[in-house]
């Protein structure tokens, strides 16, 4: 199998996380908005900073529970994906909105009616990324056991088709609504859905009409031989988490494999490499923020240092070793990158060339996606080369703080992609599905 031609363009997708950015300390920095998890007003503004920059999508990636401590830390989700894209929705004309919605935890008559709504009033530029929800504190909250992950993803195939069947129920052309031969609907063009499965059953019709692009694209971002059957029926992006570019590229490559054999063009799937920055004028004004981060953490700096210690295969705290200095020779001698943490290559390499544990720590090697801490230009390094190498069809970029993170890509990262000739410089459409260059759908066999 070939990797595609590509038109030279990535794609881009901003998680907009609770408001903050990735990073749940930055709450505190100068500068920031502290309301910014209620205050809806600074949302809007982030994605139309978003939308200057030509940025493709918003991405809220949300699950139904209180997912992190959020005693002195910003929450990882915003309070209602739902309430914060339709304002978005309402105050922009061409950025994407997406956001997780749970394929065990949502009846698919209520999600294909929030979904298609969404769509409706943005005009085309809905997507719905489908995840199964993994964690008890979800279940839990809705008085149900967790399902294994088999089921969860058994459960998943049927309610991605009964959320499609639904939206396909209304026909594009039924709405009709001319006052002059008191036509609203043809009622021709209107079929129940009737979709009657092991876990999810629905009668229909969805009573809404098509958007401009049809349905809403659907994204995925769940791993393992399960997740990419999933996505490869279905999922018009995906949103991955590889640490290195060589794993990106493997994945990619399984990705348009599994696109494949569910007999759709491989190109209809966009993968998202998940990637998070520090942006300075410098090297060492990049590092200054996150050194700043790690002041206002104390108590998860102590806990990163014994992580970082596991990755390498050494007992590390802060009361047995100074990390404002590189590890002690004897210490260097005895590591080794852990085969079970795909992070721990960089970790090595970064302790082994003399780099202090702070340091190491403030490069972001345990961050939940690759880090780039540095200039504009290291940033665009560190996008063109992945791209280049067909490693990924573009990014789900995490500022580590919205407040500056945000306008600081806009107005500095993304014109010297353009310049490069590696983003555009302009929507290619009206749509979610014309930006990101994938075919149309209306209902589940269209």
């Amino acid at each position: 199998m070939t990797i595609n031609k590509r038109d030279g363009k990535m794609k881009l997708a901003l998680q907009m996380v609770s408001g903050y950015g990735g990073e749940f300390k930055t709450w505190r920095m100068p500068g920031t908005v502290a309301d910014a998890y209620t205050n809806m007003d600074y949302y809007v503004e982030n994605a139309k900073m978003a939308e200057k920059g030509k940025i493709h999508t918003l991405f809220i990636a949300d699950t139904p529970a209180l997912a992190n401590d959020i005693s002195t830390n910003s929450p990882m989700h915003p309070m209602d994906p739902t309430i914060a894209l339709t304002a978005v929705a309402r105050e922009t004309k061409h950025i994407g909105i997406v956001s997780t919605y749970s394929t065990t935890y949502t009846e698919p008559y209520n999600l294909a009616r929030t979904l298609k709504t969404l769509d409706v009033v943005s005009n085309g530029r809905m997507g719905w990324n489908a995840v199964t929800t993994s964690n008890h504190e979800a279940a839990a909250n809705f008085g149900q056991p967790l399902p294994d992950r088999d089921t969860r993803y058994k459960m998943a195939h049927e309610h991605v088709e009964a959320v499609q069947t639904l939206w396909g129920t209304f026909g594009e052309d039924a709405y009709i609504h001319n006052k002059e031969t008191s036509e609203f609907v043809d009622m021709s063009q209107v079929k129940l859905a009737n979709y009657n499965g092991k876990y999810y059953q629905t009668r229909g019709p969805l009573p809404i009409p098509a958007s401009p692009q049809g349905q809403p694209p659907i994204f995925q971002a769940g791993g393992g031989e399960k997740g990419l059957e999933l996505a490869g029926r279905f999922a018009s992006g995906v949103y991955a988490n590889p640490f290195t570019k060589e794993d990106a590229k493997l994945h990619r490559m399984m990705l348009r494999k599994s696109a494949e054999a569910h007999g759709r063009n491989p190109d209809d799937i966009k993968m998202f490499a998940g990637f998070m920055f520090s942006i300075g004028k410098t090297k060492e004004e990049a590092l200054e923020r996150r050194y700043m981060m790690q002041e206002f953490a104390p108590r998860e700096t102590a806990h990163h240092v014994e992580y970082l210690g596991h990755m390498v295969g050494l007992s590390l705290s802060v009361n047995t070793i100074d990390i404002t200095k590189p590890l002690p020779q004897h210490l260097i001698t005895q590591m080794y990158p852990s085969p079970m943490d795909p992070r721990s290559g960089k970790a090595f390499e970064l302790l082994k060339a003399g780099m202090s544990v702070k340091d190491v720590l403030a490069n972001g090697v345990i961050n939940y996606h690759p880090v780039v801490v540095g200039t504009p230009e290291m940033v665009a390094d560190f996008l063109e080369e992945w791209y280049l190498a067909d490693a990924t069809d573009g990014f789900s970029i995490v500022p580590d703080s919205s407040h500056d993170g945000i306008k600081d890509f806009v107005e500095q990262v993304v014109p010297i992609l353009q310049e490069r000739g590696l983003f555009h410089t302009e929507y290619e459409g009206e749509t979610l599905r014309e930006n990101l260059g994938v075919s149309y759908e209306y209902g589940l066999n269209h």
